[in-house]
């Protein structure tokens, strides 16, 4: 019997730089939304600023979880890093039959969601990683792509503009600073010791960018079935400086006094770009397919700042999926909404250069 829908939503994890921006975006569309974190002084305050519910939770608290749960029927979860946070929630979300979106860019993330997509069908619920800007633009992009070329065998995509981070990426960051690049050959996830450098145009002339192990070595996959697939960067000072470490230097970092000490001057920081900056910003993605005979297909999107965009996205894909477009099991956003759903946002223009 399938759960009766309350039309209600949770953001978790409200009190951070990103669930902040999502809560007062959706205050301005009008949403109503349950939020929810560990950090109740915080929480008072940004929902009593936004005029919206509250609830603290921990989420190591099963039975706190499952009671937060109850009347709910589909979680924003916006507290990282969520190779640490996704499980919990998603278990909980399992056993309530509750709609689990997230706005991870974690490969390993994507990759234990799509195991579980027997199970979320027999819970009736939709499991959507990656409802921001990881993945949204970028998996819309593939799968116009594959749509250009359906031989396609090989896919990459570059990305520009992501040069203003908040704390809790950057610290999501530094706990897979020793972690290996990655990249998708012959259907498998594969690490690349060498990773490649290539030039790509942005729009504005060659950049030099860097393969980095961005969510979509994951999701293009499953939404395009492109056997090869690699992720660039746009190398900008600060991933230099990243690439120049040697494995030994990494490593040490990864450690837990070095962690420890990163995320200490992380919390120094500004909490994120400033809105001046997420007003000014804006992002290019890059994207080429080339199929057996070597022919290739050559598109560029642009969108707006980062942060910016992932309000607008996972605000959207909550709205429909409250009224009731959700498929059961694993999905990525191009599969239920297609490719076509990043251009309805303002600032979202494709172009195909070459076909």
């Amino acid at each position: 019997m399938p759960k009766l829908m309350s039309g209600k939503f949770m953001i978790y994890g409200a009190t951070g730089y990103t669930g902040k921006l999502i809560s007062r975006t959706a205050k301005s569309l009008g949403m109503k939304p349950v939020l929810a974190g560990r950090n109740p002084v915080r929480l008072k305050a940004l929902a009593g600023e936004c005029g919206f519910d509250r609830r603290t939770i921990e989420l190591a608290d099963a039975a706190a979880l499952r009671s937060g749960l109850a009347d709910i029927d589909a979680v924003l979860h916006v507290a990282g890093p969520f190779s640490q946070t996704s499980k919990p929630m998603l278990d909980a979300c399992m056993r309530a039959r509750v709609h689990y979106l997230d706005i991870t860019g974690e490969i390993d993330v994507f990759e234990a969601c799509a195991a579980r997509d027997k199970e979320a069908r027999e819970s009736a619920i939709m499991v959507m990683p990656g409802v921001g800007f990881d993945v949204v633009p970028s998996d819309c992009l593939a799968a116009h792509m594959i749509r250009l070329m359906q031989d396609a065998v090989e896919l990459t995509l570059a990305i520009a503009g992501l040069t203003k981070a908040s704390r809790g990426t950057a610290k999501t960051t530094i706990e897979s600073i020793a972690k290996p690049t990655r990249a998708r050959r012959d259907g498998r996830i594969v690490v690349l010791r060498a990773p490649p450098r290539r030039n790509f145009d942005y729009g504005n002339g060659p950049r030099s960018s860097a393969v980095i192990g961005w969510g979509d070595v994951s999701t293009a996959y499953h939404s395009t079935s492109i056997p090869n697939i690699t992720v660039y960067f746009e190398a900008a000072p600060e991933l230099e400086q990243l690439l120049g470490m040697s494995p030994l230097v990494r490593w040490l970092l990864s450690l837990k006094p070095a962690q420890w000490m990163l995320r200490d001057r992380i919390d120094r920081l500004p909490e994120g770009p400033t809105d001046q900056e997420r007003r000014e910003g804006h992002a290019t993605l890059f994207a080429e397919v080339v199929n057996p005979a070597g022919l290739k297909a050559v598109s560029r999107l642009n969108t707006p700042e980062g942060y910016t965009l992932t309000a607008m996205t996972s605000l959207e894909i909550v709205r429909r999926v409250l009224a009731g477009d959700a498929k059961p099991g694993f999905q990525t956003p191009s599969r239920v909404f297609g490719a076509d759903f990043i251009t309805t946002f303002p600032r979202c223009t494709r172009q195909d250069l070459s076909i």
